[in-house]
Protein backbone atom coordinates (compact mmCIF):
# COMPACT_ATOMS: atom_id res chain seq x y z
CA UNK A 1 0.00 0.00 0.00
CA UNK A 2 1.31 3.44 -0.98
CA UNK A 3 1.93 6.33 1.42
CA UNK A 4 -0.93 8.36 -0.09
CA UNK A 5 -3.42 5.51 0.36
CA UNK A 6 -2.33 4.97 3.99
CA UNK A 7 -2.69 8.74 4.71
CA UNK A 8 -6.19 8.83 3.09
CA UNK A 9 -7.39 5.85 5.16
CA UNK A 10 -6.09 7.42 8.37
CA UNK A 11 -7.89 10.70 7.72
CA UNK A 12 -11.15 8.87 6.95
CA UNK A 13 -10.96 6.86 10.14
CA UNK A 14 -10.30 10.04 12.21
CA UNK A 15 -13.34 11.83 10.71
CA UNK A 16 -15.59 8.79 11.39
CA UNK A 17 -14.42 8.63 15.00
CA UNK A 18 -14.70 12.44 15.74
CA UNK A 19 -17.59 13.82 13.64
CA UNK A 20 -18.69 16.43 16.22
CA UNK A 21 -15.19 17.91 16.70
CA UNK A 22 -14.71 18.23 12.97
CA UNK A 23 -17.99 20.07 12.55
CA UNK A 24 -17.17 22.51 15.36
CA UNK A 25 -13.74 23.22 13.95
CA UNK A 26 -15.04 23.90 10.45
CA UNK A 27 -17.78 26.12 11.89
CA UNK A 28 -15.22 28.14 13.88
CA UNK A 29 -12.98 28.57 10.81
CA UNK A 30 -15.92 29.72 8.70
CA UNK A 31 -17.07 32.16 11.39
CA UNK A 32 -13.55 33.62 11.74
CA UNK A 33 -13.25 34.08 8.01
CA UNK A 34 -16.66 35.78 7.88
CA UNK A 35 -15.73 38.09 10.80
CA UNK A 36 -12.38 39.07 9.23
CA UNK A 37 -14.08 39.75 5.92
CA UNK A 38 -16.67 41.95 7.63
CA UNK A 39 -14.01 43.94 9.51
CA UNK A 40 -11.90 44.50 6.39
CA UNK A 41 -14.97 45.55 4.43
CA UNK A 42 -16.00 47.98 7.18
CA UNK A 43 -12.48 49.51 7.34
CA UNK A 44 -12.35 49.91 3.56
CA UNK A 45 -15.73 51.65 3.58
CA UNK A 46 -14.52 53.94 6.37
CA UNK A 47 -11.40 54.90 4.40
CA UNK A 48 -13.49 55.64 1.32
CA UNK A 49 -15.88 57.73 3.41
CA UNK A 50 -13.03 59.73 4.97
CA UNK A 51 -11.43 60.25 1.56
CA UNK A 52 -14.74 61.53 0.12
CA UNK A 53 -15.20 63.84 3.11
CA UNK A 54 -11.64 65.22 2.78
CA UNK A 55 -12.05 65.81 -0.95
CA UNK A 56 -15.36 67.60 -0.36
CA UNK A 57 -13.73 69.80 2.32
CA UNK A 58 -10.82 70.65 0.03
CA UNK A 59 -13.19 71.50 -2.83
CA UNK A 60 -15.27 73.65 -0.50
CA UNK A 61 -12.14 75.40 0.84
CA UNK A 62 -10.93 75.99 -2.71
CA UNK A 63 -14.25 77.51 -3.69
CA UNK A 64 -14.22 79.75 -0.61
CA UNK A 65 -10.65 80.99 -1.20
CA UNK A 66 -10.11 84.23 -3.06
CA UNK A 67 -6.64 84.83 -4.47
CA UNK A 68 -6.02 88.58 -4.60
CA UNK A 69 -2.72 89.37 -6.34
CA UNK A 70 -0.53 92.36 -5.47
CA UNK A 71 1.04 94.56 -8.18
CA UNK A 72 4.17 92.35 -8.11
CA UNK A 73 2.13 89.20 -8.68
CA UNK A 74 2.17 87.76 -5.16
CA UNK A 75 -0.81 86.78 -3.05
CA UNK A 76 -2.31 89.60 -1.05
CA UNK A 77 -2.10 88.43 2.56
CA UNK A 78 -5.00 90.73 3.47
CA UNK A 79 -7.34 88.56 1.44
CA UNK A 80 -8.94 85.35 2.66
CA UNK A 81 -6.25 82.68 3.19
CA UNK A 82 -6.44 79.67 0.95
CA UNK A 83 -4.64 77.40 3.43
CA UNK A 84 -6.71 75.88 6.17
CA UNK A 85 -5.44 77.08 9.56
CA UNK A 86 -3.53 74.55 11.70
CA UNK A 87 -5.06 73.21 14.87
CA UNK A 88 -4.53 75.36 17.96
CA UNK A 89 -4.33 72.33 20.25
CA UNK A 90 -1.77 69.63 19.54
CA UNK A 91 -2.05 66.33 21.36
CA UNK A 92 1.01 65.42 23.47
CA UNK A 93 1.10 61.97 21.90
CA UNK A 94 1.43 63.53 18.46
CA UNK A 95 4.25 65.79 19.68
CA UNK A 96 6.08 62.77 21.10
CA UNK A 97 5.70 60.95 17.78
CA UNK A 98 6.87 63.96 15.78
CA UNK A 99 10.00 64.28 17.95
CA UNK A 100 10.57 60.55 18.42
CA UNK A 101 13.71 60.37 16.27
CA UNK A 102 15.39 63.17 18.24
CA UNK A 103 14.36 61.51 21.50
CA UNK A 104 15.85 58.21 20.37
CA UNK A 105 19.12 59.99 19.54
CA UNK A 106 19.41 62.37 22.48
CA UNK A 107 17.68 60.27 25.11
CA UNK A 108 14.56 61.33 26.99
CA UNK A 109 16.41 63.68 29.36
CA UNK A 110 18.29 65.34 26.54
CA UNK A 111 15.16 65.72 24.42
CA UNK A 112 13.31 67.23 27.38
CA UNK A 113 16.06 69.82 27.85
CA UNK A 114 15.76 70.79 24.19
CA UNK A 115 11.97 71.00 24.52
CA UNK A 116 12.26 73.33 27.52
CA UNK A 117 14.74 75.69 25.82
CA UNK A 118 14.34 79.31 24.75
CA UNK A 119 16.48 80.48 21.83
CA UNK A 120 16.72 83.94 20.27
CA UNK A 121 17.70 84.22 16.61
CA UNK A 122 18.91 87.65 15.50
CA UNK A 123 18.74 87.78 11.72
CA UNK A 124 16.17 85.86 9.66
CA UNK A 125 18.01 85.55 6.37
CA UNK A 126 19.74 82.56 4.79
CA UNK A 127 21.57 81.52 7.96
CA UNK A 128 19.09 82.55 10.65
CA UNK A 129 16.01 81.09 8.95
CA UNK A 130 17.63 77.66 8.60
CA UNK A 131 18.90 77.68 12.17
CA UNK A 132 15.44 78.60 13.43
CA UNK A 133 13.79 75.99 11.19
CA UNK A 134 15.89 73.11 12.52
CA UNK A 135 15.51 74.25 16.12
CA UNK A 136 11.76 74.35 15.60
CA UNK A 137 11.74 70.91 13.98
CA UNK A 138 13.75 69.63 16.94
CA UNK A 139 11.07 70.83 19.33
CA UNK A 140 12.62 73.89 21.00
CA UNK A 141 9.60 75.22 22.88
CA UNK A 142 10.16 78.94 22.45
CA UNK A 143 11.94 80.79 19.64
CA UNK A 144 12.19 84.55 19.25
CA UNK A 145 13.22 85.78 15.80
CA UNK A 146 14.42 89.35 15.30
CA UNK A 147 14.81 91.03 11.92
CA UNK A 148 13.68 94.30 10.34
CA UNK A 149 13.97 93.19 6.70
CA UNK A 150 11.44 91.87 4.19
CA UNK A 151 11.48 88.87 1.88
CA UNK A 152 12.78 89.73 -1.59
CA UNK A 153 12.90 87.73 -4.78
CA UNK A 154 16.68 87.50 -4.58
CA UNK A 155 16.51 85.97 -1.09
CA UNK A 156 14.44 82.99 -2.25
CA UNK A 157 17.61 81.15 -3.31
CA UNK A 158 18.68 80.68 0.32
CA UNK A 159 15.77 81.31 2.69
CA UNK A 160 14.50 78.28 4.59
CA UNK A 161 10.74 78.71 4.13
CA UNK A 162 9.95 81.83 2.07
CA UNK A 163 7.95 81.40 -1.15
CA UNK A 164 6.85 83.74 -3.92
CA UNK A 165 3.73 84.50 -1.92
CA UNK A 166 5.91 85.86 0.89
CA UNK A 167 7.79 88.42 -1.21
CA UNK A 168 7.29 91.85 0.34
CA UNK A 169 6.32 90.53 3.77
CA UNK A 170 8.55 90.79 6.87
CA UNK A 171 10.91 87.82 7.12
CA UNK A 172 10.00 87.11 10.73
CA UNK A 173 6.27 87.14 9.96
CA UNK A 174 6.86 84.80 7.03
CA UNK A 175 8.79 82.38 9.24
CA UNK A 176 6.18 82.41 11.99
CA UNK A 177 3.39 81.67 9.50
CA UNK A 178 5.19 78.70 7.96
CA UNK A 179 6.36 77.32 11.30
CA UNK A 180 2.75 77.02 12.45
CA UNK A 181 2.16 74.58 9.61
CA UNK A 182 5.00 72.35 10.83
CA UNK A 183 5.04 72.54 14.62
CA UNK A 184 2.11 74.49 16.05
CA UNK A 185 3.20 73.50 19.57
CA UNK A 186 6.33 75.72 19.27
CA UNK A 187 5.91 79.30 20.49
CA UNK A 188 7.39 81.62 17.86
CA UNK A 189 7.78 85.34 18.63
CA UNK A 190 8.28 87.56 15.59
CA UNK A 191 10.01 90.88 16.27
CA UNK A 192 10.11 93.22 13.29
CA UNK A 193 12.89 95.42 14.59
CA UNK A 194 16.53 96.37 14.19
CA UNK A 195 18.70 95.52 17.17
CA UNK A 196 20.32 98.62 18.68
CA UNK A 197 21.42 100.06 22.00
CA UNK A 198 17.92 101.39 22.75
CA UNK A 199 16.01 98.12 22.38
CA UNK A 200 18.60 95.39 23.03
CA UNK A 201 17.50 94.89 26.64
CA UNK A 202 13.90 94.28 25.58
CA UNK A 203 14.68 92.17 22.51
CA UNK A 204 17.07 89.88 24.37
CA UNK A 205 14.99 89.69 27.55
CA UNK A 206 13.67 86.49 29.06
CA UNK A 207 16.96 84.79 29.98
CA UNK A 208 17.44 82.84 26.72
CA UNK A 209 19.38 79.58 26.76
CA UNK A 210 21.14 80.62 23.55
CA UNK A 211 21.40 83.62 21.25
CA UNK A 212 22.21 83.14 17.57
CA UNK A 213 23.99 85.98 15.80
CA UNK A 214 23.05 85.72 12.12
CA UNK A 215 23.53 89.43 11.37
CA UNK A 216 25.26 90.55 8.18
CA UNK A 217 26.32 93.97 9.47
CA UNK A 218 29.62 93.86 11.34
CA UNK A 219 28.95 96.82 13.65
CA UNK A 220 25.66 95.36 14.89
CA UNK A 221 27.31 91.92 15.10
CA UNK A 222 30.05 93.26 17.37
CA UNK A 223 27.50 95.09 19.55
CA UNK A 224 25.43 91.92 19.95
CA UNK A 225 28.41 89.73 20.85
CA UNK A 226 29.69 92.34 23.32
CA UNK A 227 26.24 92.59 24.97
CA UNK A 228 25.92 88.81 25.30
CA UNK A 229 29.45 88.56 26.67
CA UNK A 230 28.79 91.24 29.28
CA UNK A 231 25.42 89.74 30.26
CA UNK A 232 26.82 86.20 30.23
CA UNK A 233 24.28 85.05 27.64
CA UNK A 234 25.47 82.03 25.60
CA UNK A 235 25.91 83.21 22.01
CA UNK A 236 27.10 81.60 18.79
CA UNK A 237 27.92 83.79 15.80
CA UNK A 238 27.83 83.16 12.06
CA UNK A 239 30.75 84.46 10.05
CA UNK A 240 30.79 85.08 6.31
CA UNK A 241 28.97 82.63 4.01
CA UNK A 242 29.36 84.94 1.00
CA UNK A 243 31.82 84.02 -1.74
CA UNK A 244 32.21 80.49 -0.29
CA UNK A 245 31.42 77.25 -2.10
CA UNK A 246 33.19 74.30 -0.45
CA UNK A 247 30.83 72.57 2.03
CA UNK A 248 33.67 70.49 3.49
CA UNK A 249 35.35 73.63 4.88
CA UNK A 250 32.52 74.69 7.21
CA UNK A 251 33.63 74.52 10.85
CA UNK A 252 32.60 75.56 14.34
CA UNK A 253 35.39 76.87 16.54
CA UNK A 254 36.19 79.53 19.10
CA UNK A 255 36.71 82.97 17.56
CA UNK A 256 40.31 82.89 18.81
CA UNK A 257 41.02 79.80 16.66
CA UNK A 258 39.90 81.20 13.31
CA UNK A 259 42.31 82.62 10.81
CA UNK A 260 41.16 81.92 7.26
CA UNK A 261 37.89 83.86 7.11
CA UNK A 262 38.23 87.65 6.51
CA UNK A 263 35.04 88.45 8.45
CA UNK A 264 36.17 86.27 11.37
CA UNK A 265 39.53 88.04 11.34
CA UNK A 266 37.88 91.45 11.46
CA UNK A 267 35.47 90.38 14.21
CA UNK A 268 38.33 88.85 16.20
CA UNK A 269 40.39 92.03 15.97
CA UNK A 270 37.51 94.28 17.02
CA UNK A 271 36.53 92.04 19.91
CA UNK A 272 40.15 91.98 21.04
CA UNK A 273 40.04 95.78 21.36
CA UNK A 274 36.96 95.35 23.57
CA UNK A 275 38.77 92.88 25.80
CA UNK A 276 37.09 89.75 24.40
CA UNK A 277 39.80 87.30 23.38
CA UNK A 278 37.86 84.01 23.35
CA UNK A 279 34.72 82.28 24.56
CA UNK A 280 32.65 83.04 21.46
CA UNK A 281 31.93 79.99 19.26
CA UNK A 282 31.50 80.83 15.58
CA UNK A 283 30.44 79.02 12.44
CA UNK A 284 32.82 79.84 9.63
CA UNK A 285 34.45 78.44 6.52
CA UNK A 286 38.17 77.77 6.22
CA UNK A 287 37.83 78.21 2.46
CA UNK A 288 39.77 81.07 0.97
CA UNK A 289 37.18 83.29 -0.80
CA UNK A 290 38.10 83.02 -4.48
CA UNK A 291 36.88 85.36 -7.19
CA UNK A 292 35.44 87.76 -4.60
CA UNK A 293 33.42 90.47 -6.27
CA UNK A 294 30.73 92.74 -4.89
CA UNK A 295 27.44 92.65 -6.72
CA UNK A 296 27.29 95.85 -8.78
CA UNK A 297 25.08 98.85 -8.12
CA UNK A 298 23.92 100.75 -11.21
CA UNK A 299 25.75 104.05 -11.72
CA UNK A 300 22.63 106.19 -11.55
CA UNK A 301 21.86 104.69 -8.14
CA UNK A 302 25.28 105.21 -6.57
CA UNK A 303 24.59 108.77 -5.36
CA UNK A 304 21.40 107.59 -3.68
CA UNK A 305 22.75 104.23 -2.54
CA UNK A 306 21.05 104.57 0.87
CA UNK A 307 17.69 104.44 -0.86
CA UNK A 308 18.56 100.98 -2.11
CA UNK A 309 19.63 99.65 1.29
CA UNK A 310 17.19 98.48 3.93
CA UNK A 311 18.71 101.10 6.23
CA UNK A 312 21.25 103.90 5.60
CA UNK A 313 24.06 102.15 7.47
CA UNK A 314 23.50 98.77 5.83
CA UNK A 315 25.27 98.08 2.57
CA UNK A 316 23.44 98.08 -0.74
CA UNK A 317 26.17 96.05 -2.44
CA UNK A 318 26.80 92.56 -1.13
CA UNK A 319 28.95 89.53 -1.80
CA UNK A 320 27.45 86.89 -4.08
CA UNK A 321 26.05 83.92 -2.17
CA UNK A 322 25.68 80.30 -3.23
CA UNK A 323 22.29 79.46 -1.72
CA UNK A 324 23.28 76.10 -0.24
CA UNK A 325 26.12 77.45 1.93
CA UNK A 326 24.10 79.73 4.28
CA UNK A 327 21.73 76.83 4.96
CA UNK A 328 24.67 74.66 6.01
CA UNK A 329 25.90 77.42 8.33
CA UNK A 330 22.43 77.62 9.88
CA UNK A 331 22.07 73.87 10.31
CA UNK A 332 25.56 73.61 11.80
CA UNK A 333 24.64 76.27 14.35
CA UNK A 334 21.32 74.57 15.15
CA UNK A 335 23.07 71.22 15.60
CA UNK A 336 25.64 72.79 17.92
CA UNK A 337 22.93 74.35 20.08
CA UNK A 338 20.80 71.18 20.21
CA UNK A 339 23.74 69.07 21.37
CA UNK A 340 24.80 71.68 23.92
CA UNK A 341 21.28 71.99 25.29
CA UNK A 342 20.95 68.21 25.55
CA UNK A 343 24.34 67.85 27.27
CA UNK A 344 25.29 65.37 24.57
CA UNK A 345 28.24 63.32 25.86
CA UNK A 346 31.75 64.00 24.56
CA UNK A 347 30.60 66.82 22.29
CA UNK A 348 33.55 69.16 21.82
CA UNK A 349 33.90 70.52 18.27
CA UNK A 350 37.43 70.23 16.95
CA UNK A 351 38.79 73.43 15.52
CA UNK A 352 40.90 73.08 12.41
CA UNK A 353 44.19 73.60 14.12
CA UNK A 354 46.07 71.79 11.40
CA UNK A 355 49.65 72.57 12.42
CA UNK A 356 49.49 74.93 15.38
CA UNK A 357 52.97 73.99 16.58
CA UNK A 358 54.38 74.74 13.15
CA UNK A 359 52.66 78.12 12.97
CA UNK A 360 54.04 79.04 16.38
CA UNK A 361 57.56 78.11 15.34
CA UNK A 362 57.33 79.97 12.02
CA UNK A 363 55.99 83.04 13.81
CA UNK A 364 58.82 82.93 16.36
CA UNK A 365 61.45 82.64 13.62
CA UNK A 366 59.81 85.48 11.69
CA UNK A 367 59.94 87.67 14.79
CA UNK A 368 63.65 86.90 15.18
CA UNK A 369 64.26 87.86 11.54
CA UNK A 370 62.42 91.12 11.99
CA UNK A 371 64.49 91.96 15.08
CA UNK A 372 67.92 90.87 13.84
CA UNK A 373 67.74 91.62 10.12
CA UNK A 374 65.33 94.54 9.93
CA UNK A 375 65.83 96.01 13.41
CA UNK A 376 62.13 95.90 14.24
CA UNK A 377 61.03 95.57 17.88
CA UNK A 378 57.76 93.77 17.14
CA UNK A 379 56.35 91.56 14.42
CA UNK A 380 53.54 93.12 12.36
CA UNK A 381 51.90 89.69 11.92
CA UNK A 382 50.43 87.48 14.65
CA UNK A 383 50.19 83.68 14.67
CA UNK A 384 46.81 83.69 12.88
CA UNK A 385 48.23 85.92 10.16
CA UNK A 386 51.20 83.59 9.80
CA UNK A 387 48.87 80.58 9.50
CA UNK A 388 46.81 82.30 6.81
CA UNK A 389 49.85 83.36 4.77
CA UNK A 390 51.50 79.97 5.18
CA UNK A 391 48.46 77.84 4.29
CA UNK A 392 46.16 79.94 2.16
CA UNK A 393 48.59 82.09 0.20
CA UNK A 394 51.53 79.75 -0.26
CA UNK A 395 49.93 76.36 0.50
CA UNK A 396 52.77 75.38 2.83
CA UNK A 397 55.33 75.35 0.02
CA UNK A 398 58.41 77.32 -0.87
CA UNK A 399 57.77 79.72 -3.75
CA UNK A 400 61.20 78.72 -5.10
CA UNK A 401 61.62 75.00 -4.50
CA UNK A 402 58.14 73.71 -3.59
CA UNK A 403 57.36 71.26 -0.72
CA UNK A 404 59.87 71.07 2.10
CA UNK A 405 59.87 70.24 5.81
CA UNK A 406 61.98 73.23 6.91
CA UNK A 407 60.04 76.31 5.86
CA UNK A 408 60.11 79.93 6.94
CA UNK A 409 58.47 83.27 6.16
CA UNK A 410 60.32 86.45 5.31
CA UNK A 411 59.93 89.74 3.48
CA UNK A 412 59.92 89.60 -0.31
CA UNK A 413 60.94 93.20 -0.93
CA UNK A 414 63.35 94.18 1.85
CA UNK A 415 62.63 97.88 1.32
CA UNK A 416 58.95 97.43 2.22
CA UNK A 417 57.41 96.56 5.61
CA UNK A 418 56.18 93.10 6.54
CA UNK A 419 52.56 92.57 5.47
CA UNK A 420 50.21 90.18 3.69
CA UNK A 421 51.43 91.68 0.43
CA UNK A 422 55.16 91.39 1.13
CA UNK A 423 55.66 88.03 2.85
CA UNK A 424 56.77 84.86 1.07
CA UNK A 425 57.34 81.26 2.09
CA UNK A 426 60.83 79.84 1.53
CA UNK A 427 62.96 77.13 3.03
CA UNK A 428 65.09 78.29 5.95
CA UNK A 429 68.23 78.21 3.82
CA UNK A 430 66.48 80.10 0.99
CA UNK A 431 65.16 82.65 3.49
CA UNK A 432 68.62 83.23 4.94
CA UNK A 433 70.09 83.67 1.46
CA UNK A 434 67.22 85.94 0.47
CA UNK A 435 67.70 88.16 3.54
CA UNK A 436 71.38 88.50 2.65
CA UNK A 437 70.62 89.96 -0.81
CA UNK A 438 71.26 93.67 -1.37
CA UNK A 439 68.20 95.81 -0.75
CA UNK A 440 68.18 97.13 -4.33
CA UNK A 441 68.53 93.72 -5.98
CA UNK A 442 66.39 93.05 -9.07
CA UNK A 443 64.26 90.16 -7.82
CA UNK A 444 62.93 89.30 -11.27
CA UNK A 445 66.45 88.94 -12.62
CA UNK A 446 67.63 87.05 -9.53
CA UNK A 447 64.80 84.49 -9.32
CA UNK A 448 63.62 84.47 -12.91
CA UNK A 449 60.42 85.72 -14.50
CA UNK A 450 58.26 82.69 -13.60
CA UNK A 451 58.88 82.88 -9.85
CA UNK A 452 58.72 86.68 -9.82
CA UNK A 453 55.39 86.70 -11.68
CA UNK A 454 54.02 83.96 -9.41
CA UNK A 455 54.77 86.01 -6.30
CA UNK A 456 53.49 89.25 -7.82
CA UNK A 457 50.29 87.55 -8.99
CA UNK A 458 49.61 86.12 -5.51
CA UNK A 459 50.13 89.51 -3.89
CA UNK A 460 47.74 91.16 -6.35
CA UNK A 461 45.18 88.46 -5.78
CA UNK A 462 45.39 88.94 -2.02
CA UNK A 463 45.05 92.70 -2.46
CA UNK A 464 41.86 92.25 -4.49
CA UNK A 465 40.43 89.93 -1.81
CA UNK A 466 41.27 92.36 0.98
CA UNK A 467 39.85 95.28 -1.02
CA UNK A 468 36.56 93.50 -1.61
CA UNK A 469 36.22 92.52 2.04
CA UNK A 470 37.09 96.04 3.16
CA UNK A 471 34.09 97.26 1.14
CA UNK A 472 31.92 94.68 2.86
CA UNK A 473 33.24 95.20 6.37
Amino acid sequence: MSFIQRFTDSVSQFIEQHPTSIQLTLTAVAASALTASSILTFQANQRKSRARTLKDELKEAELRSTIDLTPVGTVNKLGQPHILPPPTIFDDRLIEEQLSKNTAFLGQKGADKVRDAFVIVVGAGGVGSWAALMLMRSGVKRIRIIDFDQVTLSSLNRHAVATLEDVGTPKVRCIKTHFKQIAPFVQVEDCIDLLNADNVDDLLSGNPDYVIDAIDNINTKIDLIKYCHDKKLPVISSMGAGAKADPSRIQIADISETFEDPLARSVRQRLKKLGILNGVPVAYSTEKPHHVKLLPLEEEKIEDRDEFSALPDFRARILPVLGTIPSMFGMAIATYIILKLADYPDFDPLSVKLRDGLYGRVHKELLNREVKTFKEKVCALDVQDVAYIFEEMWHGKSVVSGPNDKLALTRWDKSKPLSYFNTVCLTRQEANEHDALPENVDLEQHYGKDIYDKVASQFEREKSIQKAWNHVL
